[in-house]
């Protein structure tokens, strides 16, 4: 890191301390007004003279007039939950809010309970479990969302402290690692809104990517299902991150202006009606300028924005529309000298992206029962461009010329019904898909070869699912079952319902008031993705029409222990057995363990046999007060393998790496001060040594610009365990009118280096210029390879 830019944040450090010391006691006796309404959850109509307090502040708190409107004065600025309770009525606990001088209106639905004699009896917990996941789900609040060390507010980077999640500290890429499984096996969706990627510079095929689309700052909260997959999300065979946005405010216009370490965002909230609300976000990128400083030799930059509007036409009836858009340009830096650089240099490719979910979700409250129909559309345009030596003047240097489109349009209708003690799900869903990729790309088997192919690919896919939920009278018991049934027109074995038939059981049992015992199993299956299934050879036919559904059966039992609702310690153990994998001809290996790099992944020959498991176990600690801290701190123990066939041994995945440790928290100080740490400590993964006999050839080298891995010999060496130490610091000033937020967040600040394998590289001479030119052969250097760098970054928000 250049010494100019540390004086500048060590004196930008000083300035915040500064500062929050004069201004301090300016802002020391600042309080808000919280409002909002309570509503019954299935007639939708006003709850009259219930209780409302603030968690975590004892007496603060108001009774609902007739309305169901409600109004807490005087309540200091943080975040808090509100907890509700009425006779007939479960008591509930609302998500994390902000309370400052934008905090919204707050809605707060109540379930009633026929069983329930006094409002007293059953008390709410922050440590939530649904009847269908009992069992991995985790439920993330804005404190986390917020203040998390080391996230700097990206999604995909505060789930890694929770259980089963690992992360790569090579190289700065997103990617979602769960329970040993690949980045392309999670699913996202946002207001139940499917999104198929959540970085910048995704990778087609896969996932990842080194920068979160979503801004953090429109988030309510975040379910994150590591297992026990809802029936209603298709697709998944590691983990859901099922995102609630968060309403626009019905009272007033509130914006919040961010200043953080890649990126200037502003977003706000607000209304156009008495029924209709407003969410929005915009945010740009300085990441050229910023990596260009810091002498790298690859410059993106990026644009993201989100709406979402939702219009209530009556007490029974809303409409909300979202979209997602993102747009990613990343050049080439060649002016970067130094050998570090001309390795990138010789691989990278330029890469433009855009991404953009358009989605409208009709909701109809009609007592006991709850229609949702869901009308949505993705759209990906991936291009790639590379020349040998990233010299353009000849078209005879081309070695990827890459201009991809994915589109999936998707209608879902699904129906809730409410019956006491028993709860039933049912829907269906339909799905129109485009793949078109027009690419020329030069590549190395035995020979130079030339790929050109223009492909255009519609499929239709569909899928139902139903789902019944018991729970006991006394709640001490409940049950789920369900299945899903999915199918393709791609193929005759995709379009059998029945061969993707899939079961899951859930089941818990408090044994006292402190211990609960939680059980699932399920069969989870996926489409391969889109770049495999419309691959062409160079004669013009599909080569994959054989591939079938991924599938995964997982089975997990846990128990968790909780305290007084502030303190929780769980433990499950889960085993993942993966069939009908897709299996790389070419390389030998599960295409699932691809796609941790940029660039495009499955657009070759595959066979559907690969097979593969994953198990082990998780624990997690949770401690938290609210108000004044929360602990954190996960470890997991698992082996992630793969094989083909029945008669070959299991060798470690791509994503084998045996423990994760975490451990982080926040504590906030007096005066508005907060400060966090997070230590992360992950096993070495795997990795497969270079073929140097192949890397070295003139051929082989200019068709790639990088070296060739020997994968008769895939993931023999393993690379040494890393940790990695996270700080940050926050500074808040509530005003009247506003809210100015400080914060400085380090990556790794003891500047830990993770020792890579040296990799070769061509010195551009030929060592043999008089052989035929399929023998000739570069000669080679050696380059030593570390990563992990310390990453500081200093933030500034205002919300007004």
């Amino acid at each position: 890191m250049p010494r100019n830019l540390w004086i500048v944040l060590l004196l930008a450090g000083l300035y915040l301390c500064a500062g929050s010391l004069s201004a301090a006691p300016q802002q020391r006796n600042v309080s808000y007004p919280v409002s909002g309404k309570v509503i019954d959850k299935k007639s939708r109509q006003p709850v009259a003279y219930a209780n409302v307090f603030v968690n975590g502040l004892p007496g603060k708190g108001a009774s609902t007039d007739s309305l169901g409107m409600f109004r807490i004065e005087q309540v200091p600025p943080g975040i808090y939950c509100l907890q509700a309770s009425c006779i007939g009525y479960l008591t509930v606990l609302t998500p994390e809010y902000i309370v400052s001088a934008s905090t919204p209106f707050v809605e707060i639905e109540m379930e009633e309970d026929a069983n329930l004699l006094d409002a007293v009896v059953v008390k709410p917990s922050p440590f939530r479990k649904s009847i269908e996941s009992p069992v991995g789900m985790r439920i993330i609040g804005l404190q986390e969302i917020e203040k998390s060390p080391g996230a700097n507010r990206d999604v995909s980077r505060i789930v890694r402290a929770y259980p089963g999640v690992s992360f790569s500290p090579i190289g700065y890429r997103n990617d979602l690692i769960v329970r040993g499984g690949s980045p392309s096996e999670n699913r996202f969706y946002m207001d139940g809104i499917e999104i198929p990627n959540i970085n910048h510079f995704a990778t087609q095929g896969a996932s990842g990517g080194p920068v979160s689309i979503v801004n953090a700052d429109l988030i309510r909260e975040i379910t994150f299902y590591t297992g026990a997959f809802p029936a209603n999300r298709s697709g998944a065979l590691s983990s859901v991150l099922d995102f609630q946005l968060k309403d626009g405010n019905p009272d007033k216009q509130t914006f919040k202006a961010t200043l953080g370490a890649s990126e200037v965002s502003l977003s706000g909230a607000g209304h156009l009606s008495k029924r209709t609300t407003y969410l929005f976000s915009a945010r740009q990128s300085y990441l050229q300028m910023l990596f260009k400083v810091l002498g790298l030799p690859f410059l993106p930059n990026f644009i993201d924005g989100q709406f979402k509007v939702k219009t209530r036409f009556s007490d029974h009836d809303e409409l909300t529309l979202l979209c997602l858009v993102g747009i990613d340009k990343m050049k080439l830096n060649t002016d970067e000298k130094g050998e570090d650089a001309e390795y990138l240099l010789s691989y990278l490719p330029t890469i433009n992206q855009e991404t953009f979910t358009l989605g409208a979700t009709y909701k109809h409250y009609s007592g006991q029962h709850v229609q949702t129909l869901t009308l949505s559309h993705n759209y990906l345009n991936n291009r790639n461009l590379k020349y040998r030596n990233n010299d353009d003047s000849s078209e005879d240097n081309l070695t990827l010329r890459l201009r991809s489109i994915e589109q999936k349009t998707t209608l879902r209708f699904e129906n809730q019904t409410n019956l006491n003690l028993w709860t039933l799900k049912a829907g269906a869903e339909l799905n129109h898909i485009t793949y078109s990729n027009d690419s020329r790309q030069r590549f190395y088997t035995d020979a130079a070869q030339l790929l050109t192919y223009d492909t255009w690919l519609r499929i239709f896919s569909f899928g139902a699912f139903v789902t019944g939920n018991y729970t006991t009278p006394d709640k001490r018991f409940s049950l789920s079952a369900g299945v899903r049934m999915d199918g393709s027109n791609y193929n005759s074995d995709m379009k059998q319902l029945w061969k993707q038939f899939s079961p899951r059981l859930s089941a818990s049992y408090n044994l006292t008031d402190q211990w609960s015992l939680s059980a699932n199993a399920g069969l989870y299956y996926q489409l391969p993705p889109y770049t495999s299934m419309g691959y062409k050879d160079n004669d013009g036919a599909y080569v994959n029409k054989q591939l079938k559904y991924m599938q995964v059966g997982e089975t997990a039992l846990g128990v968790d222990w909780h305290l007084q609702d502030r303190f929780m310690v769980s433990v499950e153990g889960f085993f993942k057995r993966y069939g009908q994998i897709p299996y790389s001809l070419t390389d030998d290996i599960p295409l699932l363990c691809k796609g941790n790099d940029y660039g495009v992944v499955g657009n070759e020959a595959l066979t559907s046999t690969a097979q593969g498991r994953a198990y082990g176990v998780e624990t997690m600690f949770r401690w938290q007060v609210p108000g004044r801290f929360n602990v954190v701190s996960s470890f997991t123990l698992f082996k992630s393998e793969y094989r083909n066939g029945q008669n070959d041994a299991y060798i470690p995945s791509a994503w084998d790496n045996r423990f994760i440790l975490n451990l982080s928290g926040t504590y906030n100080l007096p005066r508005r001060w907060s400060i966090g740490g997070k230590l992360s400590y992950i096993g070495g993964s795997p990795y497969t040594p270079y073929d140097e006999d192949k890397s070295s050839l003139v051929e082989a080298w200019d068709a790639k610009g990088q070296p060739y891995y020997d994968y008769s010999r895939y993931n023999t060496e393993r690379l040494p365990s890393f940790a990695q130490l996270d700080v940050r610091v926050d500074k808040s000033f509530y005003f009247r009118r506003c809210m100015l937020g400080l914060y400085l967040d380090i990556q790794n600040i003891t500047g830990n280096k993770l020792k890579q394998p040296d990799v070769i590289m061509s010195t551009g001479v030929i060592e043999n210029p008089s052989a035929p030119a399929s023998e000739q052969r570069y000669k080679m250097k050696y380059l030593k390879q570390e990563s992990g760098t310390l990453l500081p970054t200093l933030g500034v928000t205002l919300e007004f």
